[in-house]
């Protein structure tokens, strides 16, 4: 089991975020986190990643106590993949990548051959190593959230947490991101990722979960839990969801949207 929470509890100060958050994730897993903004979402990958500690309950990653692990060990189980990022110094791709390898060196160390080696091998299986001597801040927001999923990848770690990836990106560099995501849960890592748009989940997600007002709303198969009654209370609007290509996709449309037009 790649990530198991266990009656998670987490108030900044006397404001409770997220209250007996309960969920597993086997490994090979594509898991896309659905929910209104402000509900916890963030908060949970925090918690996960060890950057909010002071919670209750238990998260186990690939069977160790988040908990017990130090920074170094928890870089080998958990790499992240941010929603923004803004690179302030133009360093090349492959740079970029190499600064996953930290864990494996000593303070003040550089990069020897077997991580250079290992990050060009993750340049290489997301299908970016032409990028490998570029600048990062000249190449596209899409090419950019590829070389963070590489440079994820070199982490060595066999769970991944992104915090909405495609939020920046415009259609053709979303359905690339999204491809390339589900090929490697496919390929046996755990993804954990959040988005606001549900026919992402219904059309690359193996689970869904959905957290609202810092609780588990539901969570499972993406067609038995996103329903048109969920989709309407989790945001307010009145949506219908379709099922297209002989139910291979399902769609969320709406009504109202399509009453005008009709």
């Amino acid at each position: 089991m790649s990530i198991e929470v266990r009656d998670l509890s987490f108030s900044y100060g006397s404001h409770e975020v997220l209250r007996d958050v309960s969920f597993a994730i086997p490994d090979a897993t594509l898991v896309n986190v659905l929910g209104p903004n402000g509900v916890g979402k963030s908060t949970l990958f925090r918690c996960i990643l060890g950057l909010c500690s002071h919670y209750t309950g238990e998260i186990r990653v690939n069977g160790k106590d988040l908990r017990r692990l130090p920074v170094r060990e928890r870089a080998r189980e958990v790499s992240y993949i941010p929603q923004s990022h803004a690179p302030v110094y133009d360093y090349e791709v492959l740079d970029v990548v190499l600064m996953a390898t930290g864990s494996d060196l000593r303070m003040l160390s550089t990069p020897g051959k077997a991580q250079v080696k290992r990050a060009y091998e993750a340049l290489e299986r997301i299908g970016v190593e032409r990028l490998a001597h570029r600048s990062y801040t000249q190449i596209s927001g899409g090419e950019q959230q590829l070389v963070l999923i590489a440079r994820a990848l070199a982490q060595n770690a066999q769970t991944i947490i992104m915090d909405e990836p495609t939020s920046a990106l415009d259609y053709g560099n979303t359905v690339r991101v999204l491809s390339c995501v589900r090929q490697l849960a496919r390929e046996g890592l755990s993804i954990v990722q959040s988005t606001h748009n549900p026919d992402q989940a219904f059309l690359y997600s193996d689970k869904t979960l959905v957290i609202n007002d810092g609780s588990v709303r539901a969570f499972g198969n993406p067609y038995d839990t996103i329903t048109s009654e969920l989709i309407s209370d989790l945001y307010d609007v009145d949506v219908e969801v379709n099922s297209l290509y002989g139910d291979k996709v399902r769609v969320c449309v709406p009504v109202r949207e399509l009453e005008q037009r009709l």
